[in-house]
């Protein structure tokens, strides 16, 4: 008896077809009716351009998806100011924009899109060669309603006598973006603290604020931003100040009901300001101070005593910080999921235990270059079922201390064991034995890893993620990988010199949902072994080829057309 189609409302494939992870999924459905062409033309949102031969198909392309909300046009190499004439001419309502990585900025192309389209709410002029505050003035005037400006990195070049984006130009646009909430001025390296009071006083609405690599932006004028955005939550600043300008820190803060992320990296702070951060009592839930100078741990003890709801903590390269230290701050971080110590060269396990056995709700916790593992500790701690992921690569690291946190953490999904050098076959079979539920797994610049897998007796149905990058591995135990893991969607081999296209081809004949592999430097493959794959695997999407291997423009674009793209030899995005 013959089955009976299913034939179900356009609704339902709709929501069944929201639920793929990717858009690229898109091209093959489109292929399978009208109806699925239908569909999938009306839930692409994004379109990305970065091949020039494209541009001839562009009002068919903008025709077929009416309603695409962001473009994105990165490193575009063609007359981008005809690509923005023609956007603007096809009565799409975009929302955002993206122009970054060109030499100029495309002033007429852009007034014309603004003519159209005067409610973008982003855009992204980042990366240009030359850039000024006349662009700014475009900018503003094309578009008055935009809420998220990136005008980040520019080049500065002075062979153009272009001038950089000043206080002034800041001043200017400021005036003019009301409805500003988010911008990136990083890499701007001549605006002071006068461009913030200027932001502050104009864009009442500003939520988010990038400035790194700002030379002349000081703590007062950080603390004078705060002051003045009274909805800012969230500020980013890294390699801002000169010392001494920073150690006369005068400007405090007033109390925000908003500001709840703080990024500081690279900087120099001081506990004076840490104190000021503490007093004002913002409702923080985010607080980094990674590679920051000059501050000590009065002031960070001070400062985490007020804020017991802190989830997110980064304290990287706190070389003053010691086992005793963390013990302290420990009763503080009631509510922490999330702490960042890589670097701190004075914390050993002893810093690993107390947290696991203070911190409740800890779900990710860093320890990279530190000096965990260089001696053992003998613990009767119960298993933490709340630890999910742990980032351990040190070279310290043996395979004692990984059986220990295998047995308190048998939950982890995301481990990183990378530059171990102490561990053995032993100490990682008995990881992946304890620890069942893993998904990411990364043990690059490991040597004898080959054996590891190759006398792998169990299967890992959860694994994900594999990085093996100059592990040593071989094509043995390659194939058991293809074996044991078999629902790996992204595998990283980088530097694995004796690998051949026998034990690639048997990974990705047993890994039917591989998405993405990465083989550069690995130099012993037949020149057929990228064809092969993207034909018989259809599930990929990215390959990172052999570094010998030469793609031409036609081959790129026949894997793309089977949906896979292929790099030159360059690494995973």
């Amino acid at each position: 008896m013959a089955e009976k189609a299913v034939d179900l409302p356009e609704e339902c494939w709709e929501l069944i077809i929201k639920l793929l992870d990717h858009p690229s999924h898109f091209n093959s459905l489109s292929q399978v009716c009208k109806q699925f062409l239908s569909i999938t033309n009306r839930l692409l949102l994004s379109l990305k351009l970065s091949d020039p031969t494209v541009q001839a198909l562009l009002p068919r392309l903008l025709q077929r998806f009416r309603r695409i909300k962001q473009i994105e046009l990165t490193g575009f190499q063609s007359d981008m100011n005809s690509i923005l004439h023609q956007i603007a001419q096809s009565g799409l309502n975009l929302e955002s924009l993206n122009v970054s990585k060109q030499p100029t900025l495309p002033v007429v192309g852009l007034r014309a899109l603004g003519s159209k389209m005067m409610d973008l709410k982003s855009l992204n002029c980042s990366k240009m060669r030359c850039f000024g505050d006349s662009d700014l003035n475009v900018i503003a005037e094309s578009f008055p309603c935009l809420e998220e400006l990136d005008i980040s990195y520019h080049a500065d070049d002075s062979t153009t006598g272009s001038k950089p984006i000043s206080d002034l130009g800041i001043f200017s646009l400021s005036l003019k973006l009301k409805s500003l909430r988010k911008i990136n001025l990083s890499g701007n390296s001549f605006i002071t603290d006068k461009s913030l009071v200027f932001l502050s006083t104009n864009c009442l609405l500003l939520s988010q604020v990038v400035l790194h690599f700002c030379n002349f932006i000081s703590l007062n004028g950080i603390s004078k931003l705060i002051r003045g955005c009274s909805h800012l939550n969230s500020i980013s600043v890294h390699g801002i100040g000169n010392p001494s300008v920073n150690a006369a820190f005068k400007v405090p803060f007033l109390s925000s009901k908003a500001l709840w992320a703080i990024a500081l990296s690279d900087s120099d702070i001081s506990d004076e300001f840490l104190y000021a951060v503490a007093e004002a009592r913002f409702p923080l839930k985010k607080l980094t101070l990674s590679r920051c100078a000059n501050y000590s741990f009065s002031g960070i003890s001070v400062l985490l005593n007020e804020y017991q709801s802190l989830e997110y903590l980064n304290l990287e390269a706190a070389y003053f910080l010691r086992d005793k230290d963390i013990a302290e701050l420990s009763r503080f971080l009631h509510s922490i999921n999330h702490i960042n110590l890589s670097h701190c060269y004075g914390l050993t396990c002893i810093t690993f235990y107390t947290l696991i056995k203070n911190c409740l709700v800890l779900d990710k916790l860093e320890m990279v270059a530190t000096s965990i593992g260089e001696e053992n500790i003998e613990t009767d701690f119960k298993a933490s079922h709340g630890i999910k992921s742990l980032n351990l690569a040190n070279s310290s690291l043996g395979n004692n201390f990984i059986t220990s946190f295998a047995s308190i953490c048998p939950k982890l999904e995301l481990l990183n064991l990378s530059k171990c050098k102490g561990i053995t076959e032993e100490g990682i079979v008995e990881v992946l034995k304890r620890c069942s539920e893993i998904r990411q797994l990364e043990v690059n610049h490991i040597g004898g890893m080959t054996d590891s897998f190759l006398h792998l007796e169990f299967e890992l149905p959860k694994l994900k993620v594999l990085s093996l990058m100059f592990s040593g591995i071989d094509d043995d135990a390659l194939a058991m990988i293809g074996k044991r893991c078999c629902r790996l969607l992204k595998l990283d081999l980088a530097g694995c010199f004796s690998l051949t296209s026998k034990g690639v081809k048997e990974v990705v004949e047993n890994c039917k949902e591989l998405k993405e592999i990465n083989l550069k430097w690995c130099n012993k493959f037949s020149a057929d072994i990228v064809p092969w794959m993207v034909f018989s695997r259809p599930s990929l999407k990215k390959i990172v080829p052999p570094s010998r291997f030469v793609l031409t423009e036609r081959q790129r674009n026949l894997f793309l057309r089977h949906g896979c793209m292929v790099y030159d030899g360059g690494a995973f995005e």
